[in-house]
């Protein structure tokens, strides 16, 4: 049924020309990572890099031809052309607020008032787990919030928040957001099965990106938190570069090779002049639910001295909990399963140390946006 469904979409976009060329975009060999679900279209479509920023209007002619197919509730097209980057860095903005894309498009995320990033050096530290319950602390504390999955290739947004079920498009255009808990959220988990690998290209992953900020009906939120995938590659840079970044959450476990990779993560921010606003240590310890007896067993303390050495705040620390993982695993964050619990307390506190300089910035009205400067 996929492929009778698949040989539709071809025979659809066989119509859509590229204008330069003057032949379908199927026929060019144009299209490529298309992926049906339920309904639910995606694919890219590669053009020249030096093309990319006028070619807005196939991608939305694509867009619209399979849109207007029976059986198909919602199509997602992205352009991977990737911008060069700009030799002069560009104009400062408004903490929180989307600048313009380039080529005329519409700002990303026009109704929120501030971006933060919740990033680690490397994988396995539990930083999706803390981009939810900071995310949820940050509810806790009255405010509006989103939350966007970043991390394309391993989204665990929507198995962390207990989401199942596809995101709908009552005009069309686009989409709305999944929630659960009062937070706003839109992950690639959402678009594609859990199992199946999305084997894209760094452009082809930005463009995603973009359109799940610039086609999404986010709203007015007061603050957006974005679970950035491990490491320092091409998403948290691009991010850094597209987004007006209000700050970064680093995450990190105690022991020395989780720091040595944090540490990479706070001089790239450094480096593109995003605030960091601070540093928490993850399964700092473990408390043995039997005899009560403190396990440091990755060592303790290392990010809080790692955050003096580099002079950025320290967040707090959240122990090894099965209780964490257990909540976090079933879909039912601890921040809103035990929100009486020392742990859940311990998230809002971080949450409230985040949104206090977050605040400051936003009510400096004489304070710039980072200026974005890649070396």
């Amino acid at each position: 049924m996929s492929e009778v469904i698949r040989e539709r979409i071809l025979a659809a976009l066989r119509a859509v020309f590229d204008p330069d060329k003057e032949r379908d975009i199927v026929s060019l060999g144009m299209i490529s990572g298309l992926q049906i679900k339920d309904g639910h279209v995606a694919f890219a479509i590669e053009v020249e890099p030096e093309r990319g920023p006028r070619l807005e209007s196939l991608r939305k002619a694509a867009e619209k031809a399979v849109a207007a197919l029976d059986g198909v509730l919602t199509a997602h097209v992205v352009l991977t052309a990737e911008r060069p980057a700009s030799k002069s860095p560009p104009p400062p903005s408004t903490p929180g607020r989307a600048q313009q894309s380039a080529g005329g498009s519409p700002p990303l995320l026009p109704g929120v008032r501030a971006i933060i990033a919740v990033a680690s050096g490397k994988g396995g530290v539990g930083k999706s787990t803390t981009a939810v319950n900071l995310a949820l602390g940050l509810k806790v504390l009255g405010l509006r919030v989103g939350l966007l999955d970043a991390d394309v290739y391993g989204p665990s947004i929507p198995r962390l928040l207990g989401i199942k079920g596809k995101p709908t498009s009552p005009d069309g255009r686009r989409l709305q957001p999944m929630e659960n808990f009062g937070l706003k959220c839109m992950s690639m988990g959402f678009l594609v099965e859990e199992e199946t690998p999305v084997v894209w290209r760094g452009p082809m992953v930005m463009s995603a990106l973009e359109q799940m900020m610039r086609d999404v009906n986010w709203g007015e939120l007061d603050i957006m938190v974005v679970d950035m995938p491990p490491g320092t590659g091409d998403t948290q840079l691009t991010m850094s570069q597209r987004v007006p970044l209000a700050g970064a959450v680093i995450v990190s476990t105690p022991q020395d090779i989780a720091l040595a990779d944090a540490r990479k993560g706070l001089t790239m921010f450094r480096k593109v002049e995003v605030p960091l606003l601070g540093i928490v240590e993850n399964m700092s310890y473990f408390l043995c639910p039997d005899n009560g007896k403190r396990y440091d067993i990755f060592g303790h303390g290392g990010a809080r001295d790692e955050a003096t050495r580099q002079k950025v705040p320290f967040l707090g620390e959240i122990p090894l909990d099965m209780g964490i993982r257990e909540t976090s695993d079933s879909g039912q964050p601890v921040v809103v399963s035990q929100p009486d619990g020392a742990h859940a307390k311990a998230y809002v506190e971080i949450a409230r140390k985040v949104w206090d300089q977050v605040a400051a910035r936003l009510d400096d009205s004489g304070r710039q946006g980072p200026r974005i400067i890649v070396q």
